[in-house]
């Protein structure tokens, strides 16, 4: 089978053998933004087109794919949901004479005011690692751009929550007056940490924002350690949002952040396990094994 995480910005594809082993990988900077008039077929068979005459089938993709300006919407799925019922989901787009593939449908819920939450592609990788969270009931934590926390309830999603702490720090460092008094040295976990702490303490994010600024005026924070101390404070309030932060939270993400993330939870006293961060993979070839054999 060929599995597919296609993005806004990135292109990855899998080649599969009959037991989920990875045979082939191909990247690609083909976003779903970097195609041109709706070609999407095309874009696709430009990276996996000797995959596809070889007979490799179903193909299966998950990501911005199947947003509105993706290839075709895949409506949200509602929470509570497993794999099956995701799959249940699943959207088919056909093209040529023969040629069809399968786009998994993101994630919907609602808060306790009733705000309405979304994700997709983030919970491909979650099927993908679930075997390996022990608990019946645990918090996954996706970190990035848009950080996910996720409530996983013998093996079903429940429920999710999301930050945007990623976004929040890249548009205050690229674009506020924050950014002016930055440097571009190496990360300081030490000034990280102590973003985190200060997070734990009154005043509010906004006025804690602004002590970035004036702690380096004053020299209490120097140029080289403010990205790092923007990014502890954008974590540390993210943390200190999340209700009952307690036991294990599992880490799904790429290693940089989930080591920023381990560090942050350490100082709330919570341990942390990380999951594979190519779960996506494994998640696409299990909601294959639901489509009917042709």
């Amino acid at each position: 089978m060929i599995a597919v995480d296609w993005g806004t910005s990135t292109f990855r594809a899998y080649r599969l053998a009959p037991d989920g082993a990875i045979l082939d990988k191909r990247d690609a900077q083909l976003g779903i933004l970097a195609v041109k008039e709706g070609r999407f077929a095309e874009a696709l068979e430009s990276q996996v087109r000797d995959w596809l005459e070889a007979g490799e089938a179903p193909v299966v993709m998950s990501g911005m794919i199947g947003s509105r300006q993706g290839w075709k919407e895949a409506p949200y799925a509602q929470c509570p949901a497993s794999a099956r019922e995701i799959a249940a989901s699943m959207v088919e787009v056909r093209w040529g004479n023969a040629c069809s593939a399968w786009i998994v449908p993101g994630l919907r819920c609602r808060d306790a005011q009733g705000v309405p939450d979304v994700m997709r592609g983030e919970e491909t990788q979650i099927l993908g690692a679930i075997d390996d969270v022990l608990e019946h009931s645990a918090r996954v934590c996706l970190p990035g751009t848009h950080s996910k926390w996720v409530q996983v309830e013998g093996g079903r999603i429940t429920h999710f929550a999301t930050y945007m702490t990623g976004e929040v720090f890249a548009v205050l460092k690229a674009h506020s007056i924050l950014g002016r008094m930055m440097t571009d040295a190496d990360f300081d976990p030490v000034a990280f940490q102590s973003g985190v702490l200060r997070a734990r303490e009154p005043g509010g994010l906004l006025h804690h924002l602004f002590g970035v600024r004036s702690r380096g005026l004053l020299g209490d924070l120097s140029d080289d350690d403010s990205a790092a101390y923007l990014s502890g404070l954008l974590v540390g309030n993210e943390l200190a949002a999340l209700p009952r932060l307690s036991g294990r939270v599992y880490l799904l993400g790429a290693s940089p952040l989930t080591r920023l993330y381990t560090a942050a939870l350490k100082s709330y006293g919570v341990d942390t396990k990380i999951l594979d961060a190519d779960a996506a993979v494994r998640g696409l070839f299990n909601l294959a094994q639901t489509l009917p054999r042709s």
